[in-house]
């Protein structure tokens, strides 16, 4: 069996091997520290499962399973993230995904996820599934962060987490123009004025 693990802090990424290596004893796990290592290393080889972490610099983790789809790579990806998942989840299972976690979530339930992955099936929480099936029945207009692009949500979701124009081009290595053109498509898609009312938002709308 063959396990990709993807995340840029070394810490989580030996978090997350230890676990697995205890389920899964004849597992060969290999690990990715960057979007470009996880492009990289895809190539040439049948991955059973990729775990991969959204928040990611360059490349986030969206941007990253769009690809691998568009490469034509096939295996199931369970995406990790600090956010919660009315914020990704959705958007990630529409991209491909096979499943989503939140990383606070308990160690059982990331081994049950990567179970469930490994036969075939689909993993989401039940608090998801709950949001998804009466979301079925709703005709409320969609909350207006919906709209805003993988990129924007990215830039988004760091400004609502207080980093400054310049700290989220350095994050994510994009010139500080473009993520301030990133910034003023946010405002104005959401109707919002200064970064104040994107923090204030993203309070309300549980998204940080």
């Amino acid at each position: 069996m063959n396990i990709l693990i993807a995340d840029d802090h070394a810490i989580v990424r030996r978090g997350l091997i230890e676990l697995l290596r205890e389920e899964f004893l004849n597992a060969a796990i290999t690990e990715a520290g960057s979007s470009y290592e996880v492009l990289e290393k895809v190539k040439g080889k049948v991955w059973d499962i990729i775990v991969l972490d959204i928040s990611m610099p360059g490349r986030n983790g969206v941007e990253v399973l769009k690809q691998l789809r568009i490469d034509g790579i096939k295996a199931p990806v369970l995406m990790l993230s600090v956010h919660p998942e009315e914020q990704y989840a959705i958007r990630v299972l529409k991209a491909g995904a096979s499943g989503f976690l939140n990383k606070d979530s308990a160690t059982e339930e990331l081994i049950a996820a990567v179970r469930r992955l490994l036969s075939g099936k689909k993993y989401i929480t039940e608090s998801l599934a709950e949001k998804l099936a009466s979301s079925s029945f709703e005709n409320s207009e969609k909350p207006l962060h919906e709209i805003l692009s993988d990129r924007e949500m990215q830039v988004f979701q760091l400004i609502a987490s207080g980093c400054s124009v310049s700290e989220i081009a350095d994050k994510i290595f994009l010139s500080v123009n473009t993520i301030s053109t990133y910034r003023s498509r946010v405002l104005e898609k959401l109707g919002l004025s200064n970064n104040v009312e994107i923090t204030r938002y993203a309070i309300e709308k549980g998204l940080i």
